[in-house]
């Protein structure tokens, strides 16, 4: 008999919109910044209609794309997939990541144009060091045994989402356009294919936000999340 976030666990499945919800409203404020997308109908209500309905439909991003990851990890031919390369969490890893993260955080608010696709990276760069130094659930830590699964599942269930939330904001009102420099075209949908890239690394980004929030309340995500079987 199979299982579920919702089933194993109502507590922590209400606690995936929690933390969905304000963690897209993070990915708004960098968008202030950047401009990459953009609301049509926005106009159409007020500030607080908006802030309300807006929180509504971010809050159900993590749940979505950990159930569509989940999912994924059932699939066989991903099962089978072997990468023959371990990562170390070394204090030297974490000090590339977390360097690194810092840098691309200043080039992105300094130079837009040109650093904006490392907005979907940067959180996971910052965030996963401190995750592995308190314990937290980490995709380091599944990398560092070979294990490569979790990435790849949440790497497919976020594409899948990608896929169905941008063929249903089609023909949907309001609804979101994108202005990418240098890669605006072609699309699939109103997404510039090279687009679809990104919701691979934000898929890590939001593993990595969700690990930390659940590891300050005590609680390790991948005892919950099943995708590294």
């Amino acid at each position: 008999r199979g299982t579920s976030l919702l089933t194993r666990s109502p507590k922590k499945y209400i606690g995936l919109f929690l933390v969905s919800a304000p963690s897209w409203w993070l990915f708004e404020l960098f968008n202030s910044h950047l401009k990459n997308w953009q609301y049509i109908g926005k106009e159409n209500f007020t500030n607080f209609e908006y802030a309300l309905l807006a929180s509504l439909s971010f809050s159900t991003v993590i749940p979505a794309v950990f159930g569509s990851a989940e999912l994924a990890s059932s699939f066989n031919w991903i099962k089978k997939i072997r990468i023959p390369f371990r990562l170390k969490n070394s204090s030297t890893t974490l000090l590339v990541f977390f360097t690194l993260g810092i840098f691309l955080l200043i080039s992105i608010l300094k130079w837009p144009d040109v650093f904006y696709p490392f907005v979907w990276i940067t959180i996971f760069l910052l965030i996963e060091p401190f995750n592995i130094k308190r314990g937290f659930s980490s995709l380091l830590n599944f990398a560092k045994e070979g294990n490569w699964q979790p990435v790849i599942s949440l790497s497919v269930g976020c594409l899948i989402c990608a896929f169905f939330w941008e063929m249903w904001n089609v023909y949907s009102y309001p609804k979101w356009i994108y202005n990418l420099p240098h890669v605006n075209t072609p699309k699939l949908f109103e997404m510039p294919f090279p687009g679809y890239v990104g919701y691979i690394p934000f898929s890590f980004e939001i593993f990595t936000i969700t690990s930390f929030v659940y590891g300050v309340t005590k609680t390790k995500l991948t005892d919950y999340l099943q995708i590294g079987q």
